[in-house]
């Protein structure tokens, strides 16, 4: 049986403006991204990673570039990409992407880095 696959959505560290959050960087940040993707692949899964720019055309074409490369069984959209009011616009294009590419997928959301296999744990048995 194969393993089900999942694309994990999410903003790229390396555009994020940390100051609002003291102590936290992007190295922080794609060390715990690199943490779910492995608790994710530990759970049974295989694992895509797709983190966007902070340019909505530009994002719209890696995730469709990621979305015309396999058939996934889950879509994860990180909480940075969601609840950032600047990344509103990228992440309607994400949706719609995955929407237009992959309809009926579910999609599933984490409220961090670590809630990330309960998402798509939630998503897979609905």
């Amino acid at each position: 049986m194969a393993k089900p696959r999942v694309l994990q959505i999410g903003i790229d560290p390396g555009v994020i403006d940390f100051s609002p959050w003291p102590g936290q960087d992007a190295d922080g940040l794609r060390a715990r991204i690199a943490d779910a993707e492995t608790a994710l692949r530990d759970a049974g899964f295989d694992v895509t990673v797709c983190l966007v720019p902070d340019d909505a055309a530009a994002a719209d074409s890696a995730v469709r570039a990621r979305l015309s490369s396999a058939v996934f069984d889950v879509v994860e959209i990180g909480s940075g990409l969601r609840t950032s009011h600047e990344y509103t616009t990228i992440f309607e294009r994400v949706v719609n992407a995955v929407a237009t590419l992959h309809s009926g997928v579910p999609l599933c959301f984490n409220d961090s880095p670590e809630t990330t296999l309960d998402a798509v744990r939630r998503a897979l048995t609905r």
